[in-house]
């Protein structure tokens, strides 16, 4: 997939801005991701930083072996302070080359380790919008990292035992769109979506 790592530093400091905006009383308001809330969308964020930060060390039990279609994630009371933290973790880990070698799990699902880091990042990407959009807060994700998320699903979209997109039917965007446009539309969310 790629020949080189990625710092998902960057990213995930993006994130990190958009979940500190985020109010209390925004916790209920929906995002692009139907049945989601904010409130589950900062659970899932929280989650999965958790999770690929175990692929990325080849910790792998509990946390890399949860299914996330098999739960709906919430928020503990301290996720203000948990969040960040889990988030630099998972850059953290993903700084050691290693990381990207081999072998590791996560989501219940064995992969190489370069793919799972191509996961994480587009997970950061991604999920960034739903949220800078659910929020009302503008986004710039990180260039480096907005390119392997495209990356990655545009090569999904057109791999042939997939069927399409991975998080769900592609959304079709205009020609000429801008690269986080193109993401988006890609993961199956309409770049047009508004609360």
């Amino acid at each position: 997939m790629t020949d080189t790592t990625l710092d998902l530093g960057p990213q995930a400091r993006v994130i990190a801005r958009l979940a500190e905006g985020v109010t209390d009383g925004q916790l209920a308001d929906a995002t692009p991701c139907p049945d989601c809330a904010v409130r589950n969308m900062l659970g899932h964020v929280l989650g999965l930083s958790v999770a690929f930060r175990d692929a990325a060390r080849k910790d792998l039990g509990a946390t890399t072996d949860t299914n996330p279609g098999d739960v709906t994630p919430d928020l503990d009371p301290d996720w203000r302070e948990e969040l960040p933290k889990a988030l630099d973790e998972l850059a953290d880990a993903w700084r050691d080359p290693a990381a990207w070698t081999g072998m590791t799990r996560a989501g219940g699902v064995d992969l190489p380790g370069e793919v799972a880091a191509a996961v994480a990042v587009d997970e950061l990407v991604i999920h960034g919008w739903d949220l800078a959009r659910a929020t009302g807060q503008p986004y710039t994700p990180d260039l480096a990292a907005l390119q392997l998320s495209h990356d990655f699903l545009f090569a999904a979209a057109n791999d042939p035992s997939r069927g399409g997109g991975i998080f769900g039917p592609i959304v079709p965007v205009r020609a000429g769109a801008p690269l986080l446009e193109r993401a988006v539309g890609l993961s199956g969310r309409d770049p047009g979506w508004r609360p």
